[in-house]
């Protein structure tokens, strides 16, 4: 007895110094993109400091780098911006704890030095092109007006000063900004004398949106005309960093341009750059004292692989740490599946064929499936029938490449789900697609059969049902009984009641009439194991029927006509006889 008092003392000293510690801790950025805010504030940083080494080493004039939304794109971008940026203030400060500081004068000497375009195409999601360009010359007027706060030099004169004034104003001629970033890099060079740094940041967030609204070839005409001017015919471009989740070239984005370099999932450089590896998880763990919690979360949120690296969704793992310093008892759930709509999941489910819900029902239940790479993918091929929908889905994040190896001159990859969060998503959209299907089915066949004890017709329609349904929980009773469930509810005249006391346990399904309290049905479900027989399992339920006397409440309730049936499943198949 006072071993379990002390034990109970111990462990709530331990846990309000735990909790102590916790509060001493940095806070987690949720939702800060600002590099300089996080370092300022004192909060965590993830170190990645290392990518302007490797930038200026790759020698690269403009590179792109695809990955899934939430990964750090942004974060990274504005990282860039701080280091390299000749600004009234010093920043060079940010860097100091961090492992670029220790990397050498020769990437040192870049900080500071050049002026920098930053602008971030994320906000562009408006549902007319008047909108969604409307929103481009509002973005490009908060980077003029950054630039020329202190107004415009003296040395930019003529057509230059007043198409910057016009761009600040939002009154330029439309042909204007089709070139207005290589307007402000031919001003920037002239007052500073040194290259330009320029950073487009979701750089396909506009083109996605206006495929889905149909104005996809204006918005396309806009960002190809953009990027060529500032990107291929600019003399006084020292580099470009652009990121998005996908690459887009076969519309001629990128035409041109000899000097791209594209680092996608696919690629092993920068690949530990986006994205957390295990070593910032661990640290981070142990920063906040979750070790405990390690093997959990990598089930969770770990699974990606980018390049050769092993990568966490950094998103998601943020989101479990301030869950976890708030106490909370259900910190491992989706968090990163629910930032978006997951569209083209419902989309794949709902309007795919039977051979993609096959795959998708493979991938739910842990296994592979191999498909074709198609590293520019566009949105204008973005049929879910078409099989670019893999790759999509790869470089979005809902898909990791287990493996990936040539057949002729091909490419091809071995798909999984990377992990518990990202199966969540496919598991919900099949279960929502497979209930919206059993709502706007006539079920009359059904519910007549089971009301008439016709176990061939009921048999038939549940093993079609099957057919559609996916099969990713076989063996276990509870999802063949949630199952049929589903099937037999939405009628008014009849009541369908699972698990309702009866007799001496507990029924599986009855079905009644509450109209005429005339006829009810008990159903007894059985899921058939190894060396046993659907037979064998339907003589089971209907043995458990009567010997548990599920009939008993239903006589008491005034119902004359009882009919009992015994239902086994096997995987897609089902047996049904009747008592």
């Amino acid at each position: 007895m006072i071993f379990q008092i002390f034990y109970v003392i111990l462990l709530i000293w331990t846990n309000r110094k735990r909790g102590d510690i916790l509060k001493e801790r940095k806070k987690i950025p949720i939702g800060i993109e600002n590099f300089k805010e996080i370092i300022d504030k004192n909060c965590y940083f993830v170190d990645k400091s290392l990518m302007i080494r490797d930038i200026l080493d790759s020698g690269s004039k403009v590179m792109l780098f695809t990955r899934p939304r939430r990964f750090g794109k942004t974060l990274n971008m504005s990282m860039l911006r701080y280091f390299f940026e000749n600004s009234e203030q010093d920043n060079s400060y940010l860097f100091n704890d961090l492992a670029i500081s220790e990397a050498g004068e020769e990437y040192l000497s870049h900080s500071g030095k050049y002026p920098v375009i930053s602008i971030s195409l994320k906000s562009m999601k408006q549902p007319t092109w008047s909108g969604a360009f409307s929103e481009f010359k509002e973005i490009v007027a908060n980077e003029f007006e950054r630039h020329f706060e202190k107004g415009v030099p003296e040395k930019i004169t003529g057509r230059k000063m007043s198409r910057i004034q016009d761009v600040i104003n939002g009154t330029a001629d439309e042909q204007v900004y089709f070139t207005c970033l290589k307007l402000l890099s031919d001003c920037l060079y002239e007052i500073y004398g040194e290259n330009i740094i320029v950073l487009i940041d979701e750089y396909d967030v506009p083109l996605e949106n206006a495929y889905f609204n149909g104005f996809y070839e204006q918005m396309l005409n806009l960002i190809r005309s953009v990027f060529e001017s500032v990107l291929k015919t600019n003399n006084s471009l020292e580099f470009a960093v652009l990121t998005g989740c996908l690459r887009i070239s076969k519309e001629s984005i990128f035409t041109g341009l000899n000097n791209l370099s594209v680092h996608s999932v696919m690629d092993n450089s920068f690949s530990e750059y986006f994205g957390f590896t295990e070593f910032d998880v661990d640290k981070m763990l142990k920063y906040y004292q979750f070790t405990d919690k390690f093997d959990e979360l990598k089930k969770w949120y770990d699974g990606y692989r980018f390049g050769n690296t092993e990568i966490y969704n950094p998103w998601s793992i943020v989101m479990f740490v301030q869950s976890e310093m708030g106490g909370n008892e259900l910190s491992f759930q989706p968090y990163w599946s629910n930032t978006s709509s997951n569209s083209i999941i419902h989309d794949l489910v709902s309007k795919g064929d039977r051979r993609i819900r096959d795959d998708i029902e493979k991938l739910i239940a842990g296994n592979s499936i191999e498909k074709t790479v198609y590293e520019d993918v566009t949105y204008a091929n973005m049929d879910v029938k078409s099989d670019y929908i893999w790759s999509f889905l790869l470089f979005t994040g809902y898909l990791k490449s287990k493996r990936v190896y040539m057949n002729g001159v091909q490419k091809y990859f071995e798909a999984v789900i990377p992990n518990l969060e990202i199966v969540t998503v496919y598991e919900n959209t099949f279960r929502h697609w497979f209930d919206e299907s059993i709502r706007k089915t006539d079920k009359s066949i059904l519910l007549e059969a089971v009301l008439e004890g016709d176990t061939e017709t009921f048999q038939a329609e549940v093993n079609r049902w099957l057919q559609r349904s996916i099969s990713y929980h076989d063996g276990y009773e509870n999802f063949y009984h949630g199952f049929l469930v589903g099937l037999l509810e939405y009628n008014d005249d009849y009541l369908v009641e699972s698990n309702r006391e009866a007799g001496t346990g507990r029924s599986d399904i009855i079905v009644k009439n509450v109209v005429y309290h005339n006829k009810a049905v008990i159903i007894e479900i059985k899921s058939v194991r190894d060396n046993e027989t659907l037979v064998e399992k339907c003589e089971e339920a209907l043995r458990q029927i009567d010997d548990m006397q599920y009939e008993l409440n239903l006589r008491n309730e005034g119902y004359k006509e009882i009919i009992k049936l015994g239902i086994a499943f096997k995987g897609k198949q089902c047996l049904v006889k009747r008592g």
